[in-house]
């Protein structure tokens, strides 16, 4: 197999002060060995910046917030009790360290309480508890009839850990090399880390659905309120957030991290009324669990982008 062609982004900004500013964090990620996609759009103005916003890319967990806006929709609708109980069992649940996932005995968790663990800690145990709720074809159904394109839901969180555990056993060192071995090739022995057959989305269609998620042009009034309210609860502040702290801003994210992905998308809002909506999409092209770099690299995008978009 030849070595594949270099993929070169497609900025975007509507002015050039705002295409500066995608050159610049486009270069600072490629410094660090980071390929992937980044869309910053002021809400209220249009005013955007970014680059490879089409590229379609794995969500890991990201992929919660589509999820979250569908049952919520339902919950809306009567369709669902957000009191439901549903009871979770540590031996048929999902892979994860964090919530019901790293639970050791069952525990019954209302359906209310199951989007704030998957949004809040992104639990993947949660997360596919309400899966078994609202089925997968009828969450992608519902993304469908919202216009939502760009956003496909296929599997359940924990399929992605079954497709590493296929490739590389349980030794997920493997895994991650195999990631950034087939990044470099072109091709995906773990199958979730092909597009084409993963919970996958771009950066362009998840700003989107952001912003009709704030304006409330999607769903009922209800469900994008609470989902906004669970999306301020996320503890992780580690990426998009980490250089926006501050007592005049409020930050609303998800985070998604698997093998060599860290993603996070979210909205900023400004006590100035200022709000700009972020996805950012990434790939590692190096073996670290760990890459606090990176995660400072997307912080400091996210800080540029806002200041330069605001009014």
């Amino acid at each position: 197999m030849g070595t594949p062609p270099v993929r070169r982004p497609v900025y975007v900004g509507d002015a050039d002060a705002l295409l500066d500013v995608a050159e610049a964090v486009a270069a600072d990620w490629a410094s660090l060995g980071v390929r992937g996609s980044f869309l910053a759009r002021n809400i209220d103005t249009g005013e955007q910046l970014g680059f490879g916003v089409e590229e379609s890319m794995p969500l890991a967990s990201v992929v919660k917030v589509p999820l979250a806006l569908v049952v919520l929709d339902r919950i809306a609708a009567g369709d669902l009790d957000a009191a439901q109980p549903v009871t979770v069992d540590p031996a048929t649940s999902s892979v994860g360290h964090t919530g019901l996932a790293a639970f050791r005995y069952p525990a019954t968790v209302a359906v209310g309480d199951l989007l704030r663990l998957m949004l809040s800690v992104s639990d993947n145990a949660a997360a596919d508890a309400l899966l078994g709720l609202v089925p997968i074809a009828q969450v992608d159904a519902r993304l469908r009839a919202w216009g939502c394109a760009g956003i496909h839901v296929r599997h359940r969180l924990n399929h992605m850990y079954e497709c590493a555990a296929g490739a590389a056993g349980n030794d997920f060192s493997l895994a991650l090399e195999l990631a950034v071995r087939d990044e470099r090739a072109g091709r995906h022995t773990i199958e979730t880390l092909d597009p084409a057959f993963a919970n996958a989305g771009s950066a362009a269609a998840l700003v989107s659905l952001l912003r009709r998620v704030w304006c409330d042009e999607v769903s009922a009034p209800a469900a994008t309120a609470e989902l906004r309210r669970l999306m301020g609860a996320q503890v992780f502040t580690h990426r998009l957030a980490s250089e926006l702290r501050a007592d005049t801003l409020r930050w609303s994210g998800k985070t998604g991290t698997f093998l060599h992905l860290r993603h996070e998308i979210g909205v900023v809002e400004a006590e100035s009324g200022d709000r700009v909506a972020m996805a950012a999409l990434t790939r590692a092209d190096r073996r670290a669990g760990q890459a606090p770099d990176i995660d400072l690299a997307i912080g400091v995008a996210a800080r540029e982008a806002f200041e330069a978009l605001r009014r």
